[in-house]
């Protein structure tokens, strides 16, 4: 995709906050620091659209940003190790998954893992509880470059057994390289097309 404009529109702790809805939406989610914002920026063709922190844990609110005047990225906050009080993890969940359950206009959620790393519970449960809302799950496994191809290919072969999933539905994707960037925008393509 062309990118024209990619502007920040707000962010929003709960529905009363969110945007109005109209454009399609497509959520980001994944563990804290596994690079949401640098897939978005790298998506984007933007250096900082998205702030990038080697804090986990930076992003704490649900941020909305118009693409093109077609679509709108949302970002979510990370899940897993974060610098940040239980308390405050807790609030997180509800926020996201209040998000995900009420918006009507959300067509897809791109879910982020690192390709060096097995997933763990909370990813199958993501993917289950996407199934059984009836939303599309675009599966990408970022730092792919941090891999050899040989490599590469025996961590998408341990990552497809871990989330009962075909190794087609995996994407590859470095920022640096910029592998998988035309694959990740044919999925998210298909999710908003009516």
């Amino acid at each position: 995709m062309i990118i024209k404009s990619a502007t920040f529109i707000k962010s929003a702790v709960k529905p009363s906050h969110y945007p109005p809805e109209g454009l399609p939406e497509i959520a980001f989610a994944g563990r804290s620091n596994v690079g949401k914002s640098t897939l978005i920026n790298t998506l984007v063709n933007r250096k900082h659209l998205v702030k990038t922190s080697s804090t986990p844990g930076r992003t704490q609110l649900l941020n909305f940003f118009d693409i093109n005047e077609r679509l709108v990225f949302v970002d979510l906050p990370g899940y897993g190790y974060a610098k940040v009080p239980g308390r405050v993890k807790k609030e997180w969940g509800r926020m996201i998954e209040t998000y995900l359950s009420t918006r009507s206009t959300l067509k897809g959620v791109v879910l982020i893992l690192d390709i060096r790393r097995k997933p763990r519970e909370e990813e199958n449960n993501f993917i289950a509880w996407f199934h059984q809302q009836g939303i599309p799950a675009v599966l990408i496994l970022t730092k792919a470059d941090k891999l050899s191809k040989t490599k590469q290919k025996k961590q998408i072969t341990a990552i497809q057994n871990e989330l009962s999933v075909d190794s087609e539905e995996l994407i590859c994707f470095s920022a640096k390289t910029r592998q998988g960037l035309n694959d990740v925008w044919r999925a998210i393509k298909y999710c908003i097309s009516p």
